[in-house]
């Protein structure tokens, strides 16, 4: 099954859970990507789905945040599929990995990971769209963090920190999360 196939049916399963827009940004994508065969790519100028994963660690009640290097906010992990990512899941696990230096996360639900929110936001041009398929990672006991070349910083926040240093996306991935724990 190839990745476009993958987004198609994860997307199709996805439960918005509640969350105002949730469903209306669900067929958008499912439409994106019936418009555009190319529609996980980076090069897809119309637009492309990116994968990306909120790092918890709720027996601490915090999650770790980067400081994106082009965009100098605190977001969660995330970026661009690539061809070697079988699934979405997957490649959110792949860049959370990446980004946050920790290995052995595990998504959310284990076993059978599901996205947590979407989140549709602006880029600059040549492409216009980022379509994000968001998901929640547990680190394991005694992570430790390491920055990745991506970020200007990487650091824990409690959860109540969150709403002063991410914008309103990262604050509601984190509710829908919490909600998922």
């Amino acid at each position: 099954m190839s990745l476009h196939d993958d987004a198609v049916l994860v997307l199709k399963a996805y439960r918005d859970g509640g969350d105002p827009g949730q469903e209306e940004l669900r067929q958008r994508y499912l439409d994106h990507l019936t418009a555009h065969p190319d529609g996980m790519w980076k090069a897809c100028g119309a637009g492309h789905l990116t994968a990306s994963a909120l790092v918890v660690d709720p027996e601490r009640e915090r999650v770790l945040l980067t400081l994106h290097r082009k965009l100098g906010m605190w977001l969660q992990m995330g970026g661009h599929c690539e061809p070697g990512d079988p699934t979405l899941a997957a490649a959110a696990l792949r860049e959370a990995t990446e980004e946050s230096g920790i290995a052995g996360l595990t998504l959310l639900p284990a076993g059978a990971p599901e996205p947590v929110r979407l989140d549709r936001h602006p880029i600059p041009a040549p492409c216009h769209w980022h379509l994000d398929v968001q998901y929640a990672a547990l680190a394991p006991a005694g992570a430790a963090a390491r920055i990745s070349e991506e970020s200007l910083d990487l650091r824990w926040f409690g959860y109540d920190e969150v709403a002063e240093v991410a914008d309103t996306s990262v604050v509601r991935l984190l509710e829908r999360t919490r909600a998922a724990l």
